[in-house]
């Protein structure tokens, strides 16, 4: 994976910074201090920088205005703002697609630029694999395509996709395989020949 380590370092502190903002709003900052960069990195390979800003913002004022309704049983709230940005990003689900279907006409968009970095080594192979990545991802259902990213660039684990999207681990697992199955075959790749990039895609 490209970029820096997610930010979980004072992740068992979430619950505790949720309660104690329902009498102290202002302590809330500290889970967007915490989180905002992982939130708008992940935005921005979706949707481009400009719509990550709004993605972002929105997500966080959204957290926010509904922070009352988190289950203070999960001292993580990284699932929980993943799952809200990823509702978000829905509703820009055509944008999304269409920046995917027009990287895999041409080749090249400076968005898109490092998406292949995940999924293959080689740096000739990363080049040639833009166009097909793209339009695999394109091709998935909107659930399938938002598993896959989760796991692949926001690092998430099936858990954590499974509290993000509030659905079962089991849910997770199968649309996980399915995205996997679609991409690798859209690519042209078998699994032995990708190597370690096949427990991504």
């Amino acid at each position: 994976m490209s970029g820096p380590p997610p930010a979980t370092a004072q992740a068992g502190d979430d619950a505790e910074t949720v309660a104690q903002s329902l009498e102290q709003p202002e302590l809330f900052a500290r889970l967007y201090d915490r989180y905002a960069p992982d939130i708008h990195r992940y935005a921005a390979r979706r949707l481009g920088d400009t719509a990550a800003d709004d993605i972002t913002a929105d997500t966080f004022l959204l957290a926010f205005r509904i922070r009352s309704r988190y289950d203070l049983a999960r001292p993580n709230a990284r699932p929980w703002l993943y799952g809200i940005a990823g509702n978000l990003i829905g509703k820009q689900r055509r944008a999304e697609v269409r920046a995917l279907k027009a990287l895999a006409r041409t080749g090249h968009d400076p968005v898109a630029a490092s998406w292949s970095e995940s999924w293959v080594e080689d740096t000739d192979s990363r080049i040639d694999a833009q166009g097909p990545l793209a339009g695999a991802l394109a091709a998935l259902t909107a659930g399938d395509r938002h598993v896959l990213l989760l796991v692949a660039w926001a690092d998430l684990t099936y858990q954590e996709v499974a509290e993000a999207l509030d659905i079962p681990v089991g849910t997770v697992r199968s649309r996980l395989n399915r995205a996997r199955r679609k991409v690798r075959t859209a690519l042209g790749a078998d699994p032995a020949f990708m190597g370690d990039t096949a427990e991504v895609v």
